[in-house]
């Protein structure tokens, strides 16, 4: 017989031992997630003790807090940011990251505010989400060395580690749709002080400069009230000017369904007679009829993205912040109809 007292010991021996559940020691020898930083040293301490293999600790993951400008997500644009925090989420517990989420006023994002929200989280790494940092936070946040993703935010100075979309060469991309299938005269209804706006502006400017002969305007929104709302509004004013305008570029698809409402209210048929493309695709965009011309923001890869970001800034904060630009796909609809490419300035 075997003599006992050599005999390997079993994970319901350890946990007799410690005093613990057998699960739960299965769970700390398998280094799984989820144990208190107490419990799992003691269970470590009895298996070492009697001779149970144990497996190299995974390297705790500092935590993460992310800091989310409120006026976004209780307003129109809540379902943009929800989709954006479903993927930290998912990111941060694949990596075993300690995650949690404020939502903040922008304008009280101050250095001793933020300092407080990260020690009541427990966090070393701040995810700021749709907020600009002001010359004040990013003074104190770099002074402290503090790790920073920006997500969906911009960093003028390239201070910090960022994740955002291809707002540029999105909205480019989307008034190109609407050149190529003719249209010359373009309506682009926007309105935001933030630069991620800024730049679908550049991109609708830039493409219209590309193609000789097309015209472009700014409908300025103010936001005063709903977005879809004010859009009808505007394009109704617009259309009844009869200036020959017979496409609309969209900042989000909460604007391009109240253009299509406006130009179904004036008798048009779109595509027909008027083109739209929308930005973000929004599950309104699924419900308009016909289907709304979008341009795809991956946002639950932009969360991922951000946590990636994250954890190479854990191992190394002293490396040149990075920031990657997620591409912005074209998404078929019904608001804009087939045609032949037309040429570029650089091929005429």
């Amino acid at each position: 017989m075997n003599d006992p007292k050599t005999r390997r010991p079993r994970q319901a021996d350890i946990a007799t031992l410690a005093g613990v559940s057998v699960s739960t020691v299965s769970r700390v020898l398998a280094n799984e997630p989820g144990i208190s930083e107490t419990v799992r040293r003691q269970i470590l301490k009895v298996a070492a003790e009697h001779g149970y293999p144990v497996k190299p600790a995974i390297e705790t993951v500092a935590g993460g807090l992310a800091l989310i400008a409120s006026d976004g997500v209780t307003g129109g644009l809540s379902i943009f940011y929800e989709a954006i925090v479903d993927g930290l989420r998912a990111g941060a517990a694949d990596a075993g990251m300690p995650f949690d989420i404020r939502l903040v006023r922008e304008d009280r994002t101050t250095p001793d505010a933020v300092r407080d929200y990260m020690q009541a989280a427990g966090a070393e790494g701040l995810f700021l989400v749709g907020i600009d940092p002001n010359e004040t936070l990013r003074d104190w946040l770099q002074a402290s060395m503090t790790p920073t993703v920006l997500v969906n935010g911009t960093d003028p100075r390239m201070q910090f580690d960022g994740v955002s979309p291809a707002n540029f060469f999105g909205a480019y991309e989307a008034t190109h749709r609407l050149l190529k299938a003719g249209h010359r005269r373009i309506l682009h209804l926007t309105g935001s002080h933030r630069h991620t706006i800024r730049e679908r502006i550049r991109g609708f400017e830039a493409a219209i400069a590309a193609v000789p002969g097309a015209e472009g305007r700014l409908l300025p929104m103010t936001f005063q009230s709903s977005a879809s709302r004010e859009a009808h509004e505007l394009t109704l004013a617009a259309l009844a000017e009869n200036a020959g305008f017979t496409a609309a570029f969209c900042m989000n698809d909460f604007i391009a369904v109240g253009v299509l409402e406006a130009a179904n209210e004036a008798g048009l048929r779109v595509p027909e007679d008027f083109a739209i493309v929308g930005f973000d695709d929004l599950p309104c965009a699924l419900m308009t009829n016909p289907r709304l011309s979008t341009m795809r923001v991956d946002r639950a890869a932009l969360g991922r993205e951000a946590v990636s970001l994250m954890l190479s800034r854990f191992r190394d904060r002293t490396a040149p912040a990075r920031h990657i630009c997620q591409a912005v796909v074209p998404v078929p609809g019904g608001t804009v109809p087939n045609a032949e490419p037309v040429r570029d300035a650089d091929d005429l």
